[in-house]
């Protein structure tokens, strides 16, 4: 049973670390260029043209191989990323280069289509369907500059695109290192921490107010019910026969009837029992103990039915 719950407490652990490491929609298209200048950045091949640059934005690991690259919505597999090269694990905040040479076998970080202006392209999940992030590329984008996404700090996730090109910047974060962060513009704004302590008391008394509520709800509510239902009034005999609800009295009368029944009619005594106890013809003085006095009219008690019929 042990080896069982280590072994189940492994392949979740295992499972969640390869997860992690999955999480592809953290990539963002970073920065495209299409038609590069004479000081544009060669490839393997010495050959200067477009690329693509993919960025990692959160502070794990992520493996892109078998995801896609396209420059049409219609054809989402257009250019897939191989897998089988650990190349392709891109660790936190870093950059992946891919060259739009047109042929993707010239190795795993090319792609089988041109980057061309007016162009969009689109970064695909490994599942073929799931689009990640797209970057538009203008059709007046001059030769030589590209188009970027760019943060406002290091710490920051949500890159916005620039409207306008920008020098090209292949493997260099795109962000300015020089903004303020949000907290410098938030003590720009309240130097004195006025709306910092009026957001904290609004948290704090909207917690205490969800707290209560949920007390109130799962804990109080059933105490004043418990509470209102030990005050009510005993229901009378008739009351509780009517509702099919047997009291002690009840049980007591037919438990009694049943223990001293020594014939054969049990029910015809449970029956006497219990017609005489809702009459009002047994009196409890003790517990456990019947006190009963005949009915008159009653034919249990005429004599007639104890004599004897002489044959004719």
């Amino acid at each position: 049973m042990r080896k069982r719950v280590l072994l189940i407490l492994a392949l979740l652990a295992v499972s969640l670390t390869s997860l992690k490491a999955q999480n592809v929609i953290d990539l963002i298209i970073a920065e495209a260029l299409a038609v590069p200048d004479s000081t544009g950045i060669v490839d393997d091949y010495g050959r200067r043209g477009g690329w693509v640059e993919i960025f990692n934005t959160s502070q794990g690991t992520v493996n892109f191989a078998g995801c896609y690259l396209t420059d049409d919505r219609n054809d989402l597999k257009k250019s897939i990323i191989p897998k089988g090269d650990l190349r392709t694990k891109l660790g936190p905040r870093q950059t992946a280069l891919l060259f739009a040479s047109g042929d993707r076998s010239d190795g795993t970080f090319y792609i089988d289509f041109p980057v061309r202006n007016g162009s969009t392209i689109y970064l695909v999940s490994n599942d073929g369907r799931t689009v990640i992030d797209s970057l538009v590329i203008p059709a007046t984008l001059p030769e030589g500059k590209s188009m970027s996404k760019r943060a406002f700090d290091l710490r920051q996730k949500e890159f916005e695109p620039q409207p306008d090109p920008s020098v090209p910047s292949p493997g260099i974060y795109n962000g300015d290192l020089n903004a303020a962060t949000k907290a410098e513009a938030m003590k720009e704004k309240d130097p004195h921490g006025g709306i910092l302590s009026l957001v904290a008391v609004t948290v704090v008394f909207s917690a205490l107010a969800i707290l209560w509520f949920l007390f109130w709800l799962f804990f109080d509510r059933p105490a004043k019910r418990a509470a209102q239902a030990k005050e009510k009034p005993a229901k009378t005999k008739a009351a509780a026969l009517k509702a099919g609800e047997p009291t002690d009295e009840i049980a007591a009368v037919i438990a009694l009837a049943m223990d001293m029944e020594q014939g054969g009619d049990v029910y015809a005594a449970i029956a006497l029992a219990m017609d005489l106890y809702f009459n009002d013809t047994v009196h409890d003085t003790e517990s456990f103990v019947l006190t009963m006095r005949p009915k008159e009219g009653s034919a249990w008690n005429d004599k007639k039915q104890i004599f004897r019929k002489l044959p004719r």
